[in-house]
C-alpha cells in the first residue's frame, strides 16, 4: 500500500532505548511546535477506563488487526510478549497530513527500523542518554525483580549501539537543550523537503 502522504511533509520517527526520555522530549516539543501531531497507534489490547478510541489508541479486535495487516494497512506493526499487537496505520499518517500537520511517530526500536525500511523518506531520530543515567531511570521506575531489571538495562545497552542506524542522534543530557535540538532538526528537514517539492506541487500548510 502506498500512502497518499508520500509527496507531502516528511514523517518524523523518534526512537531510542527505554529510559531515554523520548516521551518527555516529545511532550515538550509538541507544546512548542503546534504543527506537529503524534500518530495514534492501533492496538489489540482492551481499552482501559478513561481511554478514548482514536485519541489514546485506535482499538481493534485481533481479527480486524489481522485483516488490516493482510490488506497492507500498516506502515509498521509488532507483537509484544503480552500477546497484544501494536502498529501504525497508513490512514493515521494520511489523516494528519490531510489536516495540514506534520506527522511524528514515537516508536520502539523494532518499529522505527521497520519504518526506515518501508518508508525511505521518513526522518529518523534516535534519542540517546548516558548509560549510567539510563540505568538509574530504569531501576527507579521498575517494578520487576532485580534479574528482570538487569535484562532491561542490558537491552538498553544493546539498543544504544544502534544509534548510527538513524538519521539523527539527540543526546538527552538536558531536556531544554535536547528539545531545542529536536526542534532545529524539524526546521532543517521541513526546509529541505519544501525545497525539493516540484513546482507543480504545493507544500502542505
Amino acid at each position: 500500500m502506498v500512502s497518499s502522504s508520500a509527496s507531502r511533509a516528511p514523517v518524523f520517527v523518534v526512537t531510542g532505548p527505554s529510559g531515554a526520555g523520548k516521551g518527555t522530549l516529545l511532550g515538550e516539543l509538541l507544546r512548542r511546535r503546534p504543527e506537529l501531531r503524534v500518530a495514534v497507534s492501533a492496538t489489540t489490547r482492551p481499552r482501559r477506563p478513561g481511554e478514548h478510541d482514536g485519541r489514546d489508541y485506535v482499538f481493534l479486535s485481533e481479527k480486524e488487526f489481522g485483516r488490516r495487516v493482510e490488506a497492507g494497512g500498516f506502515l509498521e506493526h509488532i507483537a509484544y510478549v503480552t500477546g497484544h499487537r501494536y502498529g501504525t496505520l497508513w490512514t493515521e499518517i494520511d489523516r494528519i497530513a490531510g489536516a495540514g500537520k506534520v506527522c511524528i511517530l514515537e516508536l520502539e526500536l523494532r518499529g522505527a527500523l521497520a519504518v526506515e525500511e518501508r518508508m525511505p523518506g521518513a526522518i529518523s531520530i534516535f534519542v540517546n542518554a548516558p548509560l549510567d543515567e539510563l540505568e538509574r531511570r530504569l531501576r527507579e521506575r521498575a517494578t520487576e525483580s532485580s534479574g528482570e531489571i538487569d535484562e532491561r538495562v542490558a537491552l538498553a545497552r544493546s539498543q544504544l549501539e544502534r544509534a548510527a542506524d538513524f538519521d539523527h542522534v539527540v543526546e538527552n543530557d538536558s531536556v531544554e537543550r535536547a528539545v531545542a535540538e529536536l526542534s532545529a532538526i524539524v526546521d532543517r528537514e521541513l526546509a529541505r523537503a519544501a525545497a525539493t517539492i516540484p513546482l507543480h506541487e504545493s507544500p502542505t500548510h
